[in-house]
C-alpha cells in the first residue's frame, strides 16, 4: 500500500458505539442509576471484558438536572450511561480498543433496556472507528 492510500483509509485500533433513548421511565431518582450501573457491568462481564473501576453519581436536581452519570471503566476504555430524568432522556455509549466488539456490549444494554422500559424509543445508534493510525505495525 503506499502512503496517500494510507492516509485516506486509515486502520483503526477501537470503536466507539453510542446511542440515544426518550421516554426512559426511571423507577426513582437515586435507584435508576446504580440499576443503570449493573445494567453496564453485567454487560461487560458477559462479553469477558474486565472491569477496572464502575462508579454511579446521582443529581437531585440542586446543583444540575436531575439524573445520573454511571461509568464502567474496562482495560479496554470504557462504558457509560447519562440521563436528564426528568426528560426520559438516556444516552449510552461503549468504547473498546481491544479484542472486544462494544457493539455486543451495547445490544446486551439494549435488550435490558426494552424489557424493563416498554416505552423507551431508540432515536439513534452510530458507531465510529477510534485509535486512527497510518502504519500496519500499529495494530
Amino acid at each position: 500500500m503506499d502512503e496517500s492510500s494510507s492516509i485516506t483509509n486509515p486502520h483503526s485500533h477501537g470503536k466507539h458505539v453510542y446511542v440515544d433513548y426518550v421516554d426512559f421511565q426511571p423507577l426513582g431518582q437515586s435507584e435508576d442509576g446504580q440499576w443503570i450501573l449493573q445494567i453496564l457491568q453485567n454487560a461487560v462481564e458477559t462479553c469477558g471484558i474486565r472491569e477496572v473501576h464502575a462508579h454511579v453519581e446521582v443529581f437531585d436536581g440542586d446543583v444540575s438536572p436531575p439524573g445520573f452519570a454511571a461509568v464502567v471503566l474496562i482495560d479496554e476504555s470504557h462504558v457509560s450511561a447519562h440521563c436528564y430524568s426528568d426528560r426520559g432522556w438516556l444516552a449510552i455509549d461503549a468504547f473498546t480498543c481491544g479484542d472486544h466488539d462494544p457493539e455486543k456490549i451495547v445490544d446486551i444494554i439494549h435488550e435490558k433496556l426494552i424489557s424493563a422500559s416498554p416505552n423507551i424509543t431508540q432515536l439513534r445508534r452510530d458507531s465510529v472507528k477510534r485509535f486512527l493510525h497510518y502504519r500496519q505495525q500499529d495494530n
